[in-house]
């Protein structure tokens, strides 16, 4: 295991709830980069200059090509992780699909593999089932969906947290 690091940057990354018809939100699976192997929002660096809206239209568009609308600030984590030597703010925006009946697709298979559709309640049990290994020393033997670390420190921040509240019933 490598040694932590001090930071020396605070860097800002926008995470993207994006909803369907049915208030799904989708998750890829990350590979070629931070948190490989683990599922997580569309999303990625705020440029110099632009909007967390805009950032997060930008990255959903590279990422999955759907254009999405109706974006809203949801909440925002501070997440610390010296084992890479890294330290970002993480906002979180929730939006829209332009199309309900758009489906998620591989724009950067460099950096993900896959795209589905998962349910918030599905979200939050897996979240509960890996806090569980981890806390239990058990994440080899662990066989569910295992989720980027900003997700899991969302939780642990902002417990109660339910993004949907901010679009209302579906």
């Amino acid at each position: 295991m490598s040694q932590p690091t001090t930071p020396s940057t605070i860097r800002v990354a926008v995470a993207v709830y994006v909803f369907n018809k049915h208030g799904q939100t989708i998750l890829g699976l990350r590979q070629g980069s931070l948190g490989a192997g683990t599922w997580g929002h569309p999303g990625g660096h705020l440029e110099l200059n632009e909007t967390f809206e805009a950032c997060a239209a930008r990255e959903v568009l590279e990422e999955t090509g759907l254009q999405v609308t109706d974006i809203r600030f949801l909440t925002a984590i501070n997440n610390i992780m010296l084992e890479e030597g890294k330290h970002y703010v993480t906002v979180f925006v929730g939006c829209r699909l332009v199309d309900e009946d758009a489906v998620p697709k591989v724009m950067e298979p460099e950096k993900c593999v896959k795209w589905e559709w998962v349910s918030w309640n599905e979200m939050k049990l897996t979240v509960e089932r890996q806090a569980e290994a981890e806390r239990l020393g058990r994440m080899e033997r662990y066989e569910g969906r295992v989720l980027f670390k900003p997700i899991l420190k969302l939780f642990e921040q902002r417990r109660g947290f339910n993004p949907l509240e901010a679009y209302g019933p579906y």
